[in-house]
């Protein structure tokens, strides 16, 4: 009793499953865009990035507004696949961006396909202010003010032992 339920489960599930893919036919119209692929997915600006499309045998074009636009070409040994390169302006602002690809007159824009982030600022402990923020000028008060108190003491300790 268990196998059969098990098998009627398993039975269902592959039919849901085929049924929901999409049907494959022969012969038909393979010269559409699909899958556009952004590597790397994160990029500082200035970057390069390779950005490759299925179903674009002849090439074309991709554009986005985080770099000009440029230009697709054929992958030889891969069928119906274009690369290509872009360089990331370098005022781009952080944050995603869409690519939208144009392969023998047809678009495909994928959106959100990388993301740009900002420049890395250096230092010590990643600060980003310049001079002394009023925090700082506080502990370097308080620390005066402790050596202060303490060579007083000292002063005094030392001034009272010469008495005796």
């Amino acid at each position: 009793m268990r196998k059969s339920r098990a098998l009627a489960a398993a039975g269902a599930a592959v039919a849901v499953l085929g049924l929901g893919a999409p049907a494959a036919t022969a012969g038909g119209d393979h010269n559409e865009p699909s899958n556009i692929v952004a590597m790397p997915s994160v990029i500082a600006r200035g970057g390069q990035m390779t950005v490759t499309v299925d179903g674009c045998p002849q090439g074309g074009t991709m554009t986005s507004d985080a770099f000009r636009t440029t230009h697709l070409t054929p992958v030889r040994g891969a069928n119906e696949t274009s690369k290509g390169t872009a360089t990331i302006n370098d005022d781009a602002r952080p944050g995603s961006y869409d690519i939208t690809v144009n392969c023998s007159g047809r678009t495909l824009t994928r959106p959100a396909a990388f993301t740009v982030i900002g420049g890395v600022r250096g230092g010590l402990g990643g600060g980003s202010s310049t001079g002394a923020t009023p925090t700082d000028m506080a502990i370097g008060g308080g620390l005066v003010a402790a050596a202060l108190a303490g060579g007083g003491l000292f002063w005094m300790r030392r001034r009272a032992e010469r008495r005796i």
